[in-house]
């Protein structure tokens, strides 16, 4: 429309300016009106340039809509399009990575789910089996009980599972929301210590509890608590009879640091670098668990801006250390 205006305003200042042209002689006006017709063509050429490029782009945007990887807009660069192809070209890398991390997502997504289905299926056949055994009618009270224990840590351990794996993915979807309290180490050690006490006396194993003073930290005390029982956990879990799991905290002007040590066959220097990745377990250390244990305490910890480390102790063993800053670092 604008186009068409513009031919109209043209045409009429010609006509305009052929009418004095007129007065002084016919070459003269002839030559204004072939001066103006040549304008006008020229104008005529430069829109359609214009509007081939413009095509072109609306192409290639085209061409990306429909997953095109190969599309470039180095073609823009010297036109008058380079500003708005500059920006769409901004625009397709970002939806690109946008796209490669949905991809990522989706392939981990597909994986985990296989892991979950398959962390399941195998006690959950147990619980078929057991439920069978329990149906023989010969079954002394004493074989039935260890029949109904063994179904309560089957079933415990599935629900403890499932309760992870939902609380892992609303850490990842930032869906929780961790209080801003004041936690003293003190109480956040002895209430994830109550948890694990039992286990650890029925495998004989001492836990040994220092604390320096009264350290504290601002955090979530119920998570930070189901993150350091993880991490209780899997020291138990790798800590033979007889052996001592060492908790200790203390407080400094730059963080708040918690550290658990177990006198444990350790963890193979290959794996440290791998040991809080979700459903890892590829060695004899790992080979016992789900996996996702202290995955779940690395991403507590990590959304309260703290952080969570591993190494190895001599003579043997393994140690986590959390610390909690107390500034932004």
């Amino acid at each position: 429309m604008r186009t068409k205006k513009r031919r109209l305003i043209h045409i009429l200042l010609t006509a305009v300016l052929m009418i004095p042209c007129l007065f002084f002689s016919v070459p003269c006006a002839v030559m204004a009106a072939v001066a103006s017709v040549l304008f006008l063509a020229f104008y005529e050429w430069v829109l359609a340039q214009r509007r081939d490029k413009v095509m072109d782009l609306c192409d290639d945007i085209d061409c990306i809509l429909r997953s095109d990887d190969t599309i470039s807009f180095d073609e823009y660069k010297e036109s008058e399009l380079s500003v708005l192809s500059a920006e769409i070209h901004k625009m397709t890398i970002r939806l690109r990575e946008q796209n490669a991390a949905l991809m990522t997502e989706k392939q981990f997504a597909k994986e985990a789910l296989e892991d979950i289905s398959h962390q399941l299926r195998t006690p959950l056949t147990s619980v078929m089996m057991i439920l069978g055994l329990m149906n023989d009618s010969e079954l002394t009270e004493k074989e039935r009980m260890e029949y109904l224990r063994d179904l309560y840590e089957l079933l415990a351990r599935m629900k403890w599972l499932i309760e992870t794996m939902l609380s892992i993915s609303r850490i990842d979807a930032d869906a929780v929301k961790f209080a801003k309290d004041t936690v003293s180490c003190r109480e956040l050690i002895e209430k994830s210590v109550e948890t694990v006490s039992v286990t650890a006396e029925l495998k004989e194993i001492e836990l040994r509890t220092i604390i320096d003073g009264e350290p504290s930290f601002i955090g979530d005390i119920h998570y930070t608590s189901e993150a350091i029982v993880n991490l209780l956990k899997n020291a138990i879990e790798h800590t033979p009879s007889g052996g001592k799991i060492t908790i200790t905290a203390k407080g400094s002007n730059i963080s708040t640091e918690i550290t658990i040590t177990d006198t444990g066959e350790g963890i193979p220097e290959t794996e440290l670098s791998h040991i809080f990745e979700r459903f890892y377990r590829s060695s004899e250390y790992t080979k016992n668990g789900f996996g996702i244990g202290l995955a779940f305490a690395k991403r507590v910890i990590s959304a309260q801006d703290g952080s969570l480390k591993v190494s190895n102790v001599k003579p043997n063993g393994a140690e986590f250390t959390i610390h909690f800053f107390k500034t932004t670092i």
